[in-house]
């Protein structure tokens, strides 16, 4: 019996230790700290369906800063085959045309899964904890994130000329962005996102869109970004907590805390780095 109540004694230990791992945040990546160019600003365009000129009054006021790029940094919380586990991000985006994910999910607040994503020139690349994944429906997932990772640089969505907006009701409206199936194609796709607003700060609320789960998906599923909390960082009200949800699983895969926004450093080689350099 007593050999067995210490197999049991020892089991109950890992499971708490393990347990106790997966509640240690990590330390945040360090900040990017490459020279930046001034924000230039352009007028706010007048003909924007009504909760969008209310959504970027709110956030700029009269002009809208043109963005080249973005570094964005947190942590945050991954689901990964059932287990959630605590992570640190780095998203780094030349505006509208490029960017590199980097994820680093812990244990303990120590490295244990990485994910280096890339989309460049059109096409992506995921080199996930278990494999690589890349084709043309994983091209389609990428555009789409490219897009949607502008919550943090809204004002792409008015000073890219490729992108318009539709309106839809007094909180909503549709969003239309470029899709180039291949690279230097002289045809250029569309995708939308239905984007819901907040009734009463006038704030985006949510995402939603038609996304390829992967390579293997012979369909789309709905894919909804939503933002949780908004919060002055740096100079602009910036989306704080944000998390992302496939609705065929019902609750979110992951949860975003936003700890540093940094715009219009070069990253021309940053973005095409692997890991934290």
């Amino acid at each position: 019996m007593k050999p067995f109540i210490t197999i049991i004694a020892l089991l109950v230990l890992i499971v708490l230790l393990f347990w106790l791992g997966l509640q240690i945040l990590p330390v945040p990546i360090p900040s990017y700290t490459a020279p930046t160019n001034p924000l230039q600003t352009i007028p706010l365009p007048e003909d924007f369906p009504a909760p969008v000129e209310r959504f970027y009054r709110q956030l700029y006021g009269e002009t809208i800063p043109v963005i080249d790029s973005a570094v964005i940094s947190g942590t945050g919380r991954l689901r990964i085959n059932g287990i959630t586990l605590p992570a640190r991000f780095r998203f780094t985006h030349v505006s509208g045309q490029d960017y590199r994910h980097y994820i680093e999910t812990t244990l303990f607040g120590l490295p244990l899964l990485k994910v280096n994503e890339h989309f460049l020139n059109g096409k992506a690349r995921l080199e996930l904890p278990f494999g690589i994944s890349e084709g043309p429906n994983v091209d389609q997932g990428a555009n789409l994130a490219l897009w949607a990772d502008a919550i943090w640089m809204p004002s792409l969505w008015v000073t890219d000329t490729r992108v318009r907006w539709e309106v839809l009701d007094e909180n909503s409206a549709m969003l239309i962005v470029p899709f180039t199936k291949e690279a230097g194609a002289s045809i250029v796709e569309e995708e939308h996102f239905t984007v819901s607003f907040d009734p009463e700060t006038g704030l985006l609320q949510s995402m939603q869109s038609m996304r390829y789960k992967g390579e293997e998906s012979s369909t789309k599923t709905l894919w909804i970004n939503e933002v949780q909390a908004w919060q002055t960082l740096g100079d602009f009200t910036q989306p704080v907590l944000s998390a992302v949800t496939w609705q065929d699983e019902g609750t979110p895969w992951a949860r975003f805390t936003t700890l540093e926004v940094v715009y219009n450093a070069d990253v021309s080689l940053y973005v095409q780095n692997s890991g934290i350099e």
